[in-house]
C-alpha cells in the first residue's frame, strides 16, 4: 500500500516575526504544495527520494527526474550530522512520540513550493512528511493536525536550537485562512477565518535566495533584548511611546516599534474583519503598511521586492507585502480579481515570475496502490 500525503505553502497575511514573541499570526495556506509518496519496506532502510535543490524558482518544475537521494539505517540511532537534518530529526520525533518504526520506507518528495524564498519549504516538508510517516505506521495521532504542527516545529527548530517560530507549521498542518495566537507557544489557539475581502492574490518570485536563520536572528534577538531590558514578558505589552521614552539604543527602538506598529495593525484587521467593515481597498492598504514596517524596522526588504510592489501598485494592485523571513524571496500582491492577469504581466515584463494563487486546505494523505 502507498501513502500519497500533501500539505500547502502559506502566505503570512499578519504577523512575520511576531509568532516566537508569543504574539499573533494571520495566516492563509495557498494552493502550491509539497508531496510525498511513501510505501512500507521490511529491511528497516528509509530512502528518500527529493527533488533536487537546484529546482527553486515559482512554475520551475521538475520534468528531467532531478531527485537528491538519502539513506538511513532505521534499526540504529539517528545521530545529527549537521544543524539542518531534518529527514533525521522527523524520524526522531516520531520516535519519541512512542511510535513503533521497526520497519522501512521508500519516500518520494516533490513540491510546487520555491526553495530558500520565504514560503515554508523546509517547514511544509517535515510537515508533509510526518504526516505521512503516520499514516504508513497507521498511528494514532495520524489525523491530529495540531499535533502534526508542534512535531514538525520540534522537528525543524527545538531539536536544532533554531530561532524560529510555530507559524509555518500551524499554517501548513490547518489549511485556510488562520489566526493563532501563541501566547504559550506549547498550545497555540487556533480560529478558523471564513474568508477575506473580495479580491484575489498573485505571489512573485524575486529569484534572491535568502538565509533564514540569520534573517530571523537579526529580526528577533533586538526585540527581545528590548524585552529583556524594560522588564516585560512580550513586546505586546509596550506602547510606541514607551519604547521612544525608554532610553533604549536605537539598534533596539527600531525594531520593537515595527513590531508593536504591526501588532496594531493583526489587531484592527481582526477589529474590521469581525466587524464586517473591512473593504478591499482597506485590507490592500493594511498589507502595505504591514510592509513598510518590516522594511523600515527590520531592514527586511530588498530592491527586488521594492521593484515588484512598485510595478504591481501602478498596474492596479490595492497592496502587497514580503512573505515570510524577508531578506529576499518571495512577496505579494492584493488586487480586484479584474486586475489580477495584468499585474502578473507587468510584473513579469521585469522579469519576475508569477502566479494567481488560491486558499487551499491543509494537511492530508489518501492510500492508493
Amino acid at each position: 500500500m502507498t501513502i500519497m500525503a500533501s500539505t500547502p505553502s502559506r502566505l503570512c497575511l499578519f504577523g512575520e516575526h511576531l509568532d516566537y514573541h508569543s504574539l499573533e499570526v494571520i495566516t492563509m495556506a495557498i494552493d502550491l504544495s509539497f508531496y510525498a509518496r511513501i510505501s512500507k519496506r521490511n529491511d528497516g532502510h528509509a530512502i528518500i527520494k527529493i527533488k533536487d535543490e537546484s529546482i527553486d524558482t515559482l512554475n520551475q518544475d521538475n520534468s528531467g527526474n532531478k531527485y537528491e537521494i538519502y539513506e538511513y539505517d532505521l534499526r540504529n540511532p539517528l545521530i545529527y550530522e549537521n544543524t539542518r537534518d531534518y529527514f533525521k530529526s522527523c524520524f526522531n520525533v516520531i520516535k519519541n512520540r512512542g511510535c513503533d518504526i521497526s520497519c522501512g520506507f521508500d519516500i518520494t518528495m516533490d513540491s510546487e513550493i520555491p526553495i530558500g524564498k520565504g514560503m515554508c519549504s523546509s517547514s511544509t516538508m517535515i510537515v508533509v512528511l510526518i504526516k505521512g510517516i503516520l499514516e504508513a505506521l497507521d498511528c494514532k495521532l495520524k489525523d491530529d493536525r495540531m499535533e502534526i504542527a508542534q512535531m514538525g516545529y520540534e522537528a525543524e527548530v527545538t531539536e536544532f536550537n533554531e530561532p524560529g517560530g510555530k507559524m509555518d507549521h500551524m499554517a501548513s498542518a490547518f489549511g485556510g485562512v488562520c489566526h493563532f495566537d501563541f501566547a504559550d507557544i506549547r498550545n497555540p489557539v487556533m480560529k478558523r477565518l471564513d474568508g477575506l475581502p473580495q479580491g484575489g492574490f498573485v505571489l512573485f518570485d524575486t529569484l534572491r535566495r535568502k538565509d533564514t536563520i540569520r534573517v530571523l536572528a537579526t529580526a528577533r534577538k533586538p526585540v527581545e533584548e528590548a524585552v529583556r531590558k524594560l522588564g516585560v514578558k512580550s513586546i505586546g505589552e509596550l506602547s510606541e511611546e514607551e519604547i521612544f521614552d525608554s532610553g533604549l539604543d536605537e539598534s533596539l527602538t527600531r525594531p520593537s516599534v515595527a513590531a508593536i506598529r504591526n501588532y496594531k495593525i493583526l489587531r484592527e484587521f481582526l477589529r474590521l474583519y469581525n466587524s464586517g467593515n473591512l473593504s478591499p481597498e482597506k485590507f490592500g492598504q493594511m498589507l502595505y503598511d504591514h510592509h513598510k514596517n518590516l522594511r523600515d524596522g527590520l531592514g527586511i526588504s530588498t530592491n527586488e521586492i521594492e521593484e515588484i510592489l512598485d510595478t504591481a501598485m501602478s498596474a492596479g494592485a490595492l497592496g502587497g507585502k514580503l512573505n515570510g523571513t524577508g531578506g529576499g524571496g518571495c512577496c505579494y500582491i492584493f488586487a480586484t480579481e479584474d486586475k489580477l492577469q495584468s499585474i502578473v504581466s507587468a510584473v513579469e515584463s521585469k522579469g519576475y515570475p508569477g502566479r494567481i494563487i488560491h486558499t487551499a486546505d491543509g494537511v492530508s494523505a489518501k492510500r492508493g496502490d
